[in-house]
């Protein structure tokens, strides 16, 4: 008996919408690399790149608990000595509003050449609003 393997261009990728609003950030993440990640199809194999498309609007609308807001830290580096910079979430919410669910999704996916092409597959939104309604997305429902 054979081991059926598909090939990356054989499967079609469709669009999926989440909708961030009231959600916890994490739980959101982690159900968007499971979607660009392809581990919720029968065909997925872990080498290959066989996810959908993902869409999350409102993300700046997403939830965090506990004192996260203040505590929780996001870190760069310039590439200078001693240019390291550190931003709170609250302040990152200010600033760049998509970018926490961003950093979220992309620290849950594989660090690797791979996790970085289904990193693309991603677009994050703060407000309601997309440009992708030609691409037909389906709603995404939390499933238990």
């Amino acid at each position: 008996m054979k081991t059926y393997v598909p090939k990356e261009g054989s499967v079609k990728r469709k669009w999926v919408l989440i909708d961030a609003e009231g959600k916890v950030l994490g739980r959101v993440a982690a159900e968007a690399a499971k979607i660009l990640r392809g581990k919720h199809k029968p065909q997925f194999t872990p080498y290959l790149d066989l996810g959908d498309n993902v869409l999350i609007v409102n993300a700046e609308k997403a939830v965090i608990t506990g004192s996260k807001a203040v505590e929780k830290k996001y870190y760069r580096h310039t590439g200078y000595v001693g240019g390291i910079k550190e931003i709170s979430y609250r302040d990152m919410l200010i600033k760049h509003p998509a970018r926490a669910m961003t950093l979220a999704v992309t620290g849950m996916l594989p660090h690797t050449r791979l996790g970085r092409s289904q990193a693309t597959h991603l677009r994050v939104y703060a407000g309601a609003e997309h440009p992708h309604q030609a691409q037909q997305p389906q709603t995404h429902t939390f499933g238990k």
